[in-house]
């Protein structure tokens, strides 16, 4: 069972609709810790504000159920802002504590003459090395990006993939069984789909 984390805020509905049309099946939305049992891989969408997402997880008691699904092997996906779930913490107005999967943090671009922020649109995500979420992905690929807030790994060896946008923001990250995309995959047409493809074979 694909268990896709539902806590309100998240791009849910487009994110089902990706792995509709790779005909995925037994799909479980989950809104409450008893749905997760069984699942053999996560999926953690969002977009909006860190804190308050977090905040709606934690009213959802579903923090500490999938970090035990994740201790216990199971692989986890974050997209744009679950991604930088995954992450210790974020300075996003405040500061809020993160899942603590993949150490390290999350920050605010800095003011850069003639970019703006949000970093929204195409960008070319660049392999830095090996993994699985790679596999099929063609040099140069482009993913579709919507964030104020970048991730910066406290460890080089999680950076999969970076973008260049002012400074080298981590586009795909990997730790151990923990893995995120800054982008959207399920906006990023061919390539994002393989890259959901290529999660679902992780431990097939």
């Amino acid at each position: 069972m694909l268990a896709v984390i539902d806590y309100g805020a998240g791009n849910l509905r487009s994110v089902l609709h990706a792995l509709n049309y790779l005909r995925v099946e037994n799909v479980r939305v989950v809104q409450h810790p008893h749905d997760l049992k069984g699942a053999k891989k996560i999926i953690l969408p969002g977009v909006g504000a860190f804190g308050a997402g977090m905040e709606q997880l934690r009213k959802q008691d579903l923090i500490e159920p999938i970090k035990a699904a994740v201790y216990a092997g199971t692989p986890c996906l974050g997209i744009c802002l679950g991604m930088q779930f995954l992450f210790d913490r974020s300075d996003e107005m405040g500061d809020y504590e993160g899942f603590g999967l993949i150490p390290g943090y999350v920050t605010r671009f800095p003011k850069m003459e003639g970019l703006k922020v949000p970093h929204m649109g195409w960008n070319v995500v660049r392999q830095c090395r090996n993994s699985v979420l790679m596999d099929g992905l063609s040099e140069g690929s482009y993913g579709y990006f919507v964030h104020s807030y970048y991730c910066v790994p406290e460890r080089e060896d999680d950076v999969v993939a970076v973008a260049d946008y002012g400074v080298s923001v981590t586009a795909i990250v990997q730790h151990d069984n923990v893995y995120g995309a800054q982008f959207h995959p399920e906006k990023s047409q061919k390539m994002g789909l393989q890259l959901y493809a290529n999660f679902l074979k992780v431990g097939a």
